[in-house]
């Protein structure tokens, strides 16, 4: 099994390849040119937000800038931090529960969590800290 790190920093890559050559995208246009999937997608997306590389603008267009998505996502990695913190260890559906945040926000958090290398998924797919 591929860590957390390669898995979603590669899809980070990707995004941010497709972004530098083609400017402000749309998701879908984003997902179609990296062939993507939404769970990759968002959790490139916590990736690079996390190192302050992508702004959303109107209509839903990503682009390489400073983030202003860090009070979003970042907000809600304290929130799945803290999850983990108590629990010890969760797997997706029950950080979900939680946090109640949907499938996508989860994901985008896990990106900005991997990019601070402050979890992991051990054999059984539950998320750890370090």
């Amino acid at each position: 099994m591929r860590d957390l790190k390669t898995t979603f920093g590669e899809s980070a890559g990707k995004i941010w390849q497709v972004l530098s050559k083609k400017g402000c995208l749309k998701k879908d246009k984003i997902l179609e040119t990296t062939k993507l999937d939404e769970v990759d997608f968002h959790a490139g997306l916590g990736w690079l937000a996390r190192e302050n590389k992508i702004t959303k603008k109107d209509k839903d267009c990503y682009k390489l800038d400073n983030t202003n998505l860090e009070s979003e996502i970042g907000t809600n990695a304290g929130k799945v931090w803290k999850i983990l913190d108590i629990w010890g260890d969760a797997d997706f559906i029950t950080i979900k529960r939680l946090s109640n945040l949907d499938d996508n926000k989860v994901h985008c958090t896990l990106g900005w969590l991997a990019r601070e290398e402050k979890i992991y998924i051990d054999e059984k797919h539950r998320y750890n800290l370090k």
